[in-house]
């Protein structure tokens, strides 16, 4: 008699971001043997489908989560083949999402004995099958056969996100506010039947030219397409001497001056960060009534006081213009607290949360848009440690290799162009749920009144200037204090020997 079969569930499998951290995660493994299950009508149908047919006993690897809301991810490299041993800590693929390429290591020791997802399939749902282990080599031969409905089907494929992932929203799920994302809903495994065309898909690393986020920024200064680019690297991987050396061909003009036939504009698919990005800050600006401040401030001071710094820290620390206006402001939010504060609506009530330490976000540019990861407590921080902190974190944010935690969450946020001299200042959308983000200018010598000559005449001096702008959400922040503000902001920046009190 054929056997019937049950799912034991597993755990212990482990997810590292490649070359940093790792994130312990459940693994979605099952184990099917020679039990007898106990039928129910919620698994009556299963028991019938495994009953159809017999294996040795072996493990069902299933899709991991990379983060408590990941609903789906896309199938990397397979860094194993059918056949292959394995043991902890090696890693059984590579998993793709829009934000990081992660290494799957997996905690069990056994053989693989069927790939049940081919490398390039997107969108595979949690817990979906995607690999079959077995103990013993020697049963490799009877898994020729299996496939995904063999191990229960796939699961149902998510919905859409409405108003954005929580995975890549810069708070976490159910923090109170309005734009908060949703929290994770689990879905119902449900056995169905492929959709597949029966064309192989492709890899990320296939559909797009396998170039790293230095690069993509470099073909970005440049203007230069990816997809012109044959890279010379290891793999057709494209390098910085590749975009370098690029020179695109010139098209001869069309005989007769007829107008070319080919389009004249380049579409390029919305990535689910940039999703999330365009619907929080729309939500934002239709959520939060923002009203601006700026004031132009003396940084002259400053500018000595980081020369004189750097010039004694014989190489140990560099610090940026950057690291000061943090530190900054981390002091003027605790003297105007009602600036370290946000909007908060949880369980019927409605209230404003005023935080007790200040958690500074830095906007960071990167390859796949802007992220904001966090300096925690910069009030308990020295320039010194503010500095390692940001270039750690703004590093990593490029890479793409951040821990939600270092991203979610914040109480005050600022955004820094003001190493583009073509930037003297600009307004910036509030990062909810907070209710304050400071947005920073370039530097500009500017005239002032100088001190009177011998005789009386008045005379003219230099001034080094930068202009800040505030967005201040009025729900949280009345004008009176966004003023406050950036009163205290100003007087701090303009006497930096206070940020060392």
């Amino acid at each position: 008699m054929p056997a019937t079969t049950t799912l034991i569930s597993r755990a212990g499998g482990q997810l590292t971001l490649r070359g940093s951290i790792a994130l312990r995660g459940t693994l979605g493994a099952s184990r099917s043997s020679g039990f007898t299950l106990r039928r129910s009508p919620a698994l009556s149908a299963l028991a019938r489908y495994y009953a159809s047919k017999s294996f040795p006993p072996h493990t069902v690897v299933s899709m991991p989560a990379l983060s408590p809301t990941m609903t789906a991810g896309n199938i990397g490299t397979w860094q194993k083949k059918v056949g292959d041993s394995i043991a902890p800590g090696d890693v059984l693929v590579e998993i793709e999402t829009d934000k990081a390429q992660m290494d799957f290591e997996f905690q069990e020791e056994g053989v693989i004995a069927k790939l049940l997802k081919e490398s390039g399939e997107k969108d595979v749902a949690v817990g979906s099958p995607i690999a079959v282990m077995v103990e013993d080599g020697e049963d490799i031969s009877a898994f020729e056969s299996f496939s995904v409905e063999d191990a229960g089907g796939d699961k149902a494929a998510p919905a859409a996100p409405k108003g954005g992932e929580a995975s890549e929203a810069s708070e976490p799920p159910a923090s109170g506010s309005g734009t908060a994302p949703p929290a994770k809903e689990t879905s119902v495994p449900e056995p169905q039947e492929s959709e597949s065309a029966g064309a192989r898909l492709e890899t990320a690393l296939e559909r797009q030219p396998a170039v790293s986020p230095a690069v993509k920024k470099l073909a970005l200064e440049k203007g230069i397409a990816l997809s012109a680019i044959k890279g010379s690297g290891p793999g057709g991987k494209i390098t910085k001497e590749d975009v370098e050396k690029f020179k695109p061909a010139v098209a001869a003009p069309p005989a007769g001056g007829a107008t070319a036939g080919g389009p004249t504009y380049e579409d390029t698919p919305a990535t689910s960060m940039r999703k999330v990005i365009a619907s929080r800050l729309t939500q934002s600006m239709q959520q939060n009534p923002h009203y601006f401040v700026a004031s132009n401030i003396s940084v002259s001071k400053l500018l000595k006081l980081r020369e004189a710094l750097n010039a004694s820290a014989d190489g140990a620390y560099k610090l940026s213009v950057n690291d000061f206006l943090v530190k900054a402001l981390g002091v003027a939010a605790r003297k105007v607290p009602a600036a370290n504060s946000s909007w908060r609506e949880e369980g019927g009530q409605v209230f404003i949360r005023q935080h007790n330490i200040v958690d500074v976000s830095v906007a960071v540019a990167t390859p796949v848009g802007l992220m904001t990861p966090i300096v925690k407590n910069v009030g308990a921080l020295g320039l010194q440690s503010i500095s390692a902190s940001i270039k750690d974190l703004g590093k990593r944010a490029r890479d793409g290799k951040l821990k939600p935690e270092e991203y979610q969450g914040g109480t005050i946020t600022i955004s820094n162009m003001g190493m583009n001299p073509a930037v003297e200042r600009f307004t910036a959308v509030i990062n909810p749920p907070q209710a304050v983000i400071v947005a920073i200018g370039t530097t500009k010598k500017v005239a002032v009144p100088g001190e009177p000559t011998g005789d009386g005449t008045a005379s003219v001096e230099w001034d080094d200037q930068i202009v800040i702008t505030g967005s201040f959400d009025h729900k949280v922040v009345d004008g009176a204090v966004g003023g406050e503000f950036m009163r205290e902001l100003k007087k701090v920046i303009e006497n930096p020997l206070e940020l060392l009190l």
